[in-house]
């Protein structure tokens, strides 16, 4: 044999392992078991710091050795969590009938180890390959002090999150051909934002739209009602067609934008129907935060608080909004961005446009604690839990919040929180002066009912949309919107979040009959990530 090289035969079962960088392939070891989770060898002390080289790889080797070889038990008893990693590990062998696992060790970068798997998936007479990488850490145990395997689900496979499991069989709902509104298909691998999207709407709408289930490796996971993630089919169904409202267009130009900033998310609907035209995500952990997130919206919320001045006769657009350099609601004193000049004689036009804090928390002592929850709730159709857009959304949630929040929620700040979704429609209704609940798939395919609002009057609608115009064309918005023709509007928006150096990036926009919103997760001013997004995707036309 090669140097470095080390054969033996345990048990029947041929294991090669390969010197050099440490690490090789392994097959169903059965050898490597000395430690059986049972203490640090005899010794009397327990040791403490960081892992060594030599313990990461021990540890990691073992683990991977116990796991390639369906030693369940066994693999986890090198973890940091035994009874948390069993069940997983024994349903990878027998709910999942994974086998022949071979395991790939790369280079330790720190104590961090990633590695590649490869196996087949066998049931009832169908089999595939399968193939994925995935990584684990090595940390010290904190009563054995024991080099341990950190557990978590992603060890096991990257997509896999606490409580969830993994299952091969008849897959639960059949498949579908999702399509767009104007027959285009829709597929994962051509939009990968939409790949928990549609693993909703194949929940929720595959035995309706006509399909036949195939045979797949799913993950299962934990929430009641929640969609399988399929990652293998091993037999195909047959899939039945699900008409969306969506823009491949749209949803194309939203899944390059949001590429560019991380934790970043935007939605596209159609102000004049509300169907969805795009919702796209970059995140590492694949949440759809476009309609379930709930954040701060920052400044781009004075939309809604400047309907609220607008309706309940508190000022106009053309009427005072001072903007003075600091204010003091309840003891708790605000101010406006870095290098923003205070204004006393501005109008609410000038401090939209501007995006003055200062000037609309000066209005908190006429706005009464549930006027702006009002306002969300009978206007805009927001907060009331009852948005049915296809799949599961949040709606919206502004509350009558009491003491410093009254003023702090008028900004977008406070108690308030927003996904894109929601910030998308505010847009929508403040274009036309009616609230249209978002969909993603037609109401009539499920009689569902969608949620109604009253909306705005034709005056409130005229000055929204002259103050959105301004801030789009020479406000804070300007820079971002700059070659987007026809009607426009916008608000940029920054939310502070405890603990983060930046602050969140929102923004929202509209252009003819397209209206977005994005948010990134410290992303900076609303300019620096959200706004490129909303362009990026008013520029496609819908």
């Amino acid at each position: 044999m090669g140097k470095g090289v080390k054969a033996a035969v345990i048990g029947g079962v041929f294991a090669v392992m390969v010197g050099g960088a440490g690490y090789g392939a392994f097959n169903i070891v059965s050898a490597l078991n000395d430690d059986g989770g049972s203490g640090a060898g005899g010794s009397a002390s327990v040791k403490t710091g960081p892992p060594s080289k030599d313990e990461i790889k021990d540890a990691s080797t073992k683990f991977l050795a116990a796991w390639a070889k369906g030693d369940a038990a066994e693999a986890a008893t090198y973890t940091n969590n035994d009874a948390g990693a069993e069940p997983l590990l024994t349903a990878y062998g027998e709910s999942a009938h994974i086998k022949d696992v071979k395991i790939t060790p790369g280079a330790a970068t720190g104590a961090t180890v990633p590695f590649t798997v490869k196996a087949t998936v066998s049931y009832e007479g169908k089999s595939k390959p399968l193939s994925y990488r995935s990584e684990l850490t090595v940390v010290r145990g904190k009563t054995t002090g024991r080099a341990l395997v950190d557990w978590q689900p992603s060890v096991v496979h990257p997509q896999l999150k606490t409580g969830d499991t993994l299952v091969t069989g008849e897959a639960a709902d059949p498949p579908i051909e999702a399509v767009d509104r104007n027959g285009v298909v829709l597929t994962k691998d051509k939009y990968p934002s939409l790949g928990p999207i549609l693993d909703e709407l194949r929940a929720k709408y595959g035995d309706s739209a006509g399909g036949t289930p195939g045979v797949e490796l799913s993950i299962r996971h934990q929430a009641e009602g929640s969609a399988d993630t399929s990652l293998l089919t091993l037999a195909e169904g047959r899939p039945g067609k699900l008409r969306t409202t969506l823009s491949a267009s749209a949803q194309a130009a939203a899944e390059t934008a949001v590429k560019k900033y991380a934790e970043s998310s935007v939605v596209a609907v159609k102000p004049s129907t509300g169907e969805v035209l795009a919702v796209a995500n970059h995140r590492a952990d694949a949440f759809n935060a476009a309609f379930l997130g709930r954040l701060a919206p920052g400044s781009t919320m004075k939309i809604l608080s400047a309907a609220t001045f607008i309706d309940n006769g508190i000022t106009s657009m053309n009427g005072p909004a001072p903007c003075p350099p600091s204010a003091v609601w309840q003891s708790q004193t605000f101010t406006n961005l870095k290098n923003l000049k205070p204004n006393e004689n501005a109008t609410l036009a000038d401090s939209f446009a501007r995006s003055c804090n200062t000037a609309f928390v000066k209005y908190a002592d006429e706005v009464q604690v549930d006027s702006l929850t009002k306002e969300a709730e009978d206007r805009f159709g927001l907060g009331r839990d009852n948005w049915k857009t296809g799949i599961p959304s949040f709606d919206g949630s502004v509350p009558a919040s009491g003491g410093p929040d009254t003023a702090a929620n008028l900004i977008g700040q406070g108690q308030v929180q927003m996904s894109p979704l929601n910030m998308a429609s505010v847009t929508a209704t403040a274009m036309t002066g009616t609230f249209r609940q978002p969909v993603l798939v037609s109401p009539k395919l499920d009689d569902r009912e969608i949620a109604t609002a009253k909306g705005l009057s034709s005056n409130t609608v005229a000055q929204l949309r002259a103050m959105m115009n301004r801030t789009a064309t020479s406000g804070t918005a300007a820079g971002v919107m700059a070659g987007l023709s026809g009607s426009i509007g916008a608000k940029t928006g920054s939310a502070e979040v405890d603990g983060q150096a930046k602050s969140n990036s929102w923004f929202t926009g509209y252009r003819n009959d397209i209206a977005a919103a994005a948010m990134a997760q410290d992303g900076g001013h609303g300019v620096d990530a959200a706004g490129p997004i909303v362009a990026a995707v008013l520029r496609s036309g819908g």
